[in-house]
């Protein structure tokens, strides 16, 4: 991936740089103990990962030139996930396995890159196409009877309203509104059967999270787990309201290439 770009700069730009001829949109997970990374962290070990990796990326003009990165949807500090997106620039034209292998190489394990495709030109916005996440909620100290009893209090209570402090300070919002499916089972692994939440929340502002859920089931239910809950984003989509599942983001490109 390093070899020489002749694609002209922009000579108007304060900074000039190459211009930006190919978009990939790139799904990675973060597993293990890497859920603890921050999106600020990841951030900085993905740009390293590039310049590692060798990728050609596009850079903003200007005073300071900044790579063409842009991240879509990431999940919070201390949730695992197997669907984050992201999407870069290069400039030049890429093949999108190749761009897989070298920074799932590049970046440490546990931050695992799954997929990259080419952007369909025209395709639309990354962001606009993450309407809603599917996680799943393992709950070690609670068992299945327990979460089922809460899970049918939060849903039949026409709001659920919890706090959380954010950059503006504490906020009241409702958990219930955002919440389009719940529903608790027995894990197959865990001794005794532990309880399991599958949840679909749609996106919106404010974001409703994994924790304001378990917030609200304990607001309403008294639901409170001895331990920590883990949870992990399945899938993050477009949303198919009547079904109640999340689709893949990455359909409408992978189809065109």
């Amino acid at each position: 991936m390093t070899s020489p770009d002749r694609t002209p700069a922009n000579p108007e730009a304060p900074n000039p740089q190459l211009p930006t001829v190919q978009k990939l949109r790139i799904r990675y997970a973060k597993r293990g103990r890497l859920r603890f990374t921050s999106h600020r962290d990841f951030g900085r070990a993905f740009e390293r990962a590039v310049r590692r990796a060798g990728v050609p990326i596009a850079h903003s003009s200007g005073f300071t030139p900044h790579p063409k990165i842009s991240y879509a949807g990431a999940s919070p500090t201390g949730a695992a996930s197997e669907a984050e997106y992201l999407e870069i620039g290069v400039i030049r034209p890429l093949d999108p396995a190749e761009v897989a292998t070298a920074l799932d190489t590049a970046l440490p394990p546990g931050l695992d890159v799954l997929e990259v495709v080419a952007v369909r030109e025209g395709s639309g916005s990354l962001a606009d196409r993450l309407e809603a996440s599917a996680w799943t909620l393992e709950l070690p100290s609670v068992t299945p009877e327990e979460a089922a009893a809460a899970v049918e209090s939060f849903l039949a209570a026409p709001e659920v309203l919890v706090e959380r402090m954010t950059k503006k300070g504490l906020r009241t919002f409702d958990s219930r509104a955002a919440v389009v499916r719940l529903a608790s089972r027995r894990s197959p692994d865990a001794q005794g059967g532990c309880a399991i939440l599958d949840l679909v929340v749609r996106h919106g502002t404010p974001s409703v999270r994994p924790d304001d859920v378990l917030a609200g089931l304990r607001a309403i239910a008294g639901l409170a787990p001895s331990e920590v809950p883990v949870a992990t984003r399945t899938a993050q989509g477009p949303l198919d309201a009547q079904s109640g599942t999340v689709g893949d983001p990455l359909a409408t490109d992978r189809d065109a290439s």
